[in-house]
C-alpha cells in the first residue's frame, strides 16, 4: 500500500487534533454515547514470542492478521455503531529499522481499511511503534505513517487527549519534544479543570500503573515519580479515566477519583485473558467500560445493560 493509498485508510490526526470531528461542533454534550477500545495488535508478536526470540522473531504474522480482521469485522456489525475505534497503540511488533517493519504496516493497514468508514480511527503510539528510547527520526516516522503522536479531541462534549507514553518512559533522545508535549498538555488540562467538558478522557500505551499508584517500577508500567507527578496533574485537572494497553492482559485500579483501565490485546495474550476489545459507554455522570472477548463481541454485540445506558 502507497503512502497515498494509505491517507484513504483513517483521518491522519494532524496540527495536534483530529479532523474526523470538528471541535466546534462536538464541545457541546449531546447525550450519553460509546466508544470501543483495542490494543496490541502487534503484527508479529505470537511468533516471536513462541519461539522465544521476541528481539529479532517476527517473521509471521498471519494469525494477528485473523485477530485483527476479526475485530474489524465485530466492531463493524455494531449497532449503534461506535462514536470511534482507537487502537492504544503497539500496531506492529518490528521496532523501527528493523525487517518485516514495512510489511508487517503495510498489512495493518490493509486490515483497518475495511473499518466501516463511519467509524473514525485513532492511533496511538507504543514503544514498538517509536522505539523503547525514541528520536526525532522515530517520531517523524510515526507521524508520517499514523499521523500525530499525541493530539486531542472533542466527541459528544467530552475531550479525550491521546498521550505519546514513550516521552514520560524514556525521552533521552529527543528531550525537545518531550518538553513539548508537557507544554501542551498543561494547556489541554487547564481546558479540563476549568470544567469546559462533561467528562475529559487520557489514552497511551504504558499505563501509569497496572494496580496501585505505589506499585514497583517495572517494566509494564511508569517509574514511581514519572507516574505520581502524571497522576496528580490529571486528577487535580477532574481527567477522569486513563486508557492503556502494554501488558498484554486486563488490569488496572483507581487514584483518586481517576480510574486506570489497562485492556488485554487483540494480539498476542502473556496471561490468561482472551483476544479482544473493550467497549466503553459515556453517560452525563459515569463512564462504565467492559472487555469482551473477539468472539462475544462477535456473536452477541454489546449487552442489553450497557445499551441501556445510552438511552438515558
Amino acid at each position: 500500500m502507497s503512502a497515498m493509498e494509505a491517507a484513504d485508510v483513517f483521518h491522519r490526526a494532524r496540527g495536534r487534533t483530529l479532523d474526523a470531528f470538528s471541535s466546534e461542533k462536538e464541545r457541546e454534550w449531546k447525550g450519553p454515547f460509546y466508544f470501543v477500545q483495542g490494543a496490541d495488535t502487534q503484527f508479529g508478536l505470537m511468533k516471536a514470542w513462541s519461539t522465544g526470540n521476541c528481539d529479532a522473531g517476527g517473521d509471521e504474522w498471519g494469525q494477528e492478521i485473523r485477530l485483527t480482521e476479526q475485530a474489524v469485522e465485530a466492531i463493524n456489525k455494531l449497532n449503534p455503531k461506535p462514536k470511534f475505534f482507537v487502537l492504544c497503540g503497539d500496531l506492529v511488533h518490528a521496532m523501527p529499522g528493523t525487517p518485516w517493519r514495512q510489511e508487517q504496516t503495510r498489512d495493518l493497514q490493509r486490515v483497518l481499511k475495511a473499518v466501516d468508514q463511519d467509524i473514525p480511527l485513532v492511533m496511538v503510539s507504543g514503544n514498538h511503534d517509536l522505539g523503547n528510547a525514541p528520536t526525532a527520526e522515530t517520531v517523524e516516522e510515526f507521524c508520517q505513517t499514523w499521523g500525530d503522536d499525541y493530539f486531542s479531541f472533542w466527541v459528544g462534549g467530552v475531550l479525550f487527549l491521546v498521550l505519546n507514553s514513550q516521552f514520560l518512559y524514556d525521552a533521552s533522545r529527543c528531550p525537545a519534544l518531550k518538553q513539548a508535549q508537557d507544554h501542551w498538555l498543561d494547556q489541554q488540562l487547564n481546558i479540563a479543570e476549568q470544567k469546559q467538558c462533561q467528562h475529559a478522557i487520557v489514552f497511551q500505551h504504558i499505563p501509569l500503573f497496572l494496580q496501585s499508584i505505589d506499585e514497583d517500577d517495572d517494566y509494564f508500567n511508569l517509574t514511581k515519580t514519572v507516574r505520581k507527578e502524571l497522576a496528580e496533574k490529571l486528577t487535580r485537572a477532574g481527567i477522569r479515566a486513563v486508557f492503556s494497553g502494554h501488558y498484554h492482559r486486563n488490569a488496572g485500579g483507581t487514584y483518586q477519583n481517576l480510574d486506570m483501565v489497562v485492556s488485554s490485546a487483540i494480539g498476542c495474550q502473556l496471561g490468561k485473558d482472551t483476544h479482544g476489545l473493550r467497549v466503553v459507554a459515556i453517560t452525563a455522570e459515569k463512564i462504565v467500560h467492559r472487555y469482551y472477548s473477539l468472539d462475544e463481541l462477535s456473536q452477541g454485540g454489546v449487552e442489553e445493560d450497557l445499551k441501556e445506558l445510552l438511552k438515558e
